[in-house]
């Protein structure tokens, strides 16, 4: 076996950094793994420098340096920049530019693509297989948004790449291999066998249509293939895989991989323990960070081959990128086309809706009702629960009115997703207290529900104003565990809800589908909207 890295598994701790995504972060490494990065390039100076008293002919022969780059990038919905940063113009640009300046390069994506976004709400995610097929990874690995419009979509999508999908713990339910999905790759790069070990989301099935697709546990699947890999010759053992951190952090620490590329969290991060690099790959690829390896190939004293490395992080912040022309050609296509298809009609209201600032702010809204009953439709859950400031038109609909996709972007501009949790009845109750605890001040966090009625009292003291809460048609049970269906801006504390926050997450924003798709989904698969004011908020008192 080749050797790794020259520090003993679990020599090094890990430091590793983590922001929230949106924020400037770099990661940083301690003055140890510093000291430890550099131990191979100081260990070949030793050697041809340090040893003066023997003849050159007792020397070792000199290395041969490899540079290898490796780009990842994972959770890429939208095909157009935000702000400035990411969409697939300025990742094709970036992905191009790093292979023109190293030929020994790979290209990685480590899952979620096809959805969600407003545009794969209409073609299922093909648009983000044509910007990639643009600029084709050497291999990618899919993540439970693959699977959002179930199986077949996703194996059709994945017979229209021009790249190879792969993912070692997939299988169908008889445990046979699923129709053109690879396994381990190993590529020939610079002289260096590079094995890359790909991996999905074992929870998959849990939060996306997977069908009867079997999933293996993620963390030791990956460990006894990556150790597969380097018995059988790898110098070099990537990881990409699609999953939390959690995993990560032991997929880590078992220092069966060399790299590792990771999405899903929605985070940017970097890290090296001394063994293993990590990266983090951010959202819509509005950071990267190219890992370069320094590979030293050379031999010990007996003619084995020898391979030391060592890691340099390159952050890139997309601000900074020029789009690729071909690709913003195609990116204003698909505009035109989102913009074409947000003027279809879904469905007519046979009831007046009423989105007005003053209304969803303050009491029972039809709009309001609408939008909570499609999140507990599209999740199952029992209860909804969204936000009256996220609600936006400010405007009114006669009844007979047609609504079109339009219209509920209008409504919900932020690109909020639909989660779910499970909490107890008396964090649902706290909830409710802070959604109506500013209701005289006009606040955003006023409640729109589904499932759930009660009543408040605005001249009662903020946190005692809730009454007369029912689930369904039975009182709320304060002891009694309910799964609740919210945007993730609330579960996240947002609008003072950290009532909703410490239940167990069923799905989370990164598996979650946006909540304009599901209200244009609950729309038109009936057509219709029949549903108006009808009690399930009533003031109480004199205010």
């Amino acid at each position: 076996m080749a050797e790794r890295g020259a520090v003993a598994a679990g020599e090094a701790g890990l430091a590793l950094t983590v922001a929230p995504f949106g924020r400037s972060l770099i990661a940083a490494t301690s003055d140890r793994e510093i000291q430890t990065m550099s131990m191979p390039i100081r260990r070949l100076a030793a050697t041809l420098f340090g040893a003066t008293a023997l003849s050159a002919a007792a020397l070792p022969a000199l290395a041969e340096t490899v540079k290898l780059t490796i780009l990842g990038v994972g959770d890429a919905y939208a095909f157009a920049e935000e702000g400035g940063r990411g969409g697939f113009a300025r990742l094709n640009a970036v992905a191009r530019a790093e292979r023109a300046a190293n030929p020994n390069t790979l290209y990685v994506f480590d899952g979620d693509m096809l959805s969600p976004s407003l545009l794969s709400g209409f073609d299922k995610g093909q648009n983000t297989i044509d910007l990639t097929n643009l600029v084709p990874f050497d291999i990618a690995v899919p993540g439970n948004h693959e699977f959002d419009f179930g199986p077949e979509n996703f194996l059709e999508k994945m017979k229209a790449s021009k790249y190879p999908w792969a993912a070692i713990n997939i299988t169908n339910a008889d445990g046979s291999p699923v129709e053109g999905l690879g396994g381990v790759m190993v590529k020939e790069v610079g002289g260096l066998k590079v094995a890359l070990v790909p991996v999905a989301q074992d929870t998959t099935p849990e939060v996306a249509n997977a069908g009867d697709l079997k999933f293996l546990p993620t963390v030791d699947t990956a460990v006894a293939a990556a150790e597969k890999a380097r018995e059988d010759g790898a110098d070099i053992v990537v990881g990409v895989v699609q999953t939390d951190m959690s995993n990560d952090r032991k997929l880590i620490a078992s220092h069966a991989f060399d790299v590792i590329l990771s999405g899903d969290d929605h985070s940017y991060a970097t890290a090296y323990d001394g063994v293993t690099a990590y990266v983090e790959t951010s959202m819509d690829a509005r950071f990267l960070s190219p890992v370069d390896l320094t590979v030293e190939i050379g031999q010990d004293d007996d003619g084995k081959r020898t391979i030391d490395w060592v890691p340099a992080f390159r952050f890139i912040d997309t601000a900074s990128v020029t789009p690729d022309p071909e690709t913003q050609a195609k990116v204003d296509e698909f505009q035109k086309q989102l913009d074409e298809s947000l003027n279809v009609e879904i469905g007519t209201t046979e009831v007046p809706l009423d989105s007005r600032r003053n209304v969803v702010r303050a009491e029972e809204s039809a709009m309001g009702n609408v939008i909570a009953d499609a999140m507990r439709a599209a999740t199952g859950a029992e209860i909804g629960f969204t936000n009256g400031g996220g609600i936006r038109a400010d405007r009114t609909y006669d009844a007979g009115l047609k609504l079109t996709r339009r219209d509920i972007l209008t409504e919900l501009p932020f690109g909020n997703v639909t989660v779910m949790t499970e909490l107890p009845g008396s964090q649902i109750l706290a909830a409710l207290e802070n959604g109506v605890s500013q209701v005289e001040k006009g606040a955003g966090r006023f409640p729109q529900v589904s499932g759930i009625s009660f009543a408040f009292d605005a001249s009662a003291p903020a946190g005692s104003r809730v009454s007369e809460v029912m689930v369904g048609d039975q009182p709320l049970d304060l002891d009694k565990v309910y799964t609740v269906a919210t945007n993730d801006y609330m579960l996240a504390g947002g609008d003072g809800y950290a009532a909703l926050g410490g239940g167990k997450v069923i799905v989370n924003a990164g598996n979650g589908s946006l909540m304009a798709n599901d209200v244009i989904d609950y729309i038109a698969a009936t057509g219709k909207v029949t549903t108006g004011v009808e009690g399930r908020i009533r003031k109480l008192g004199g205010n």
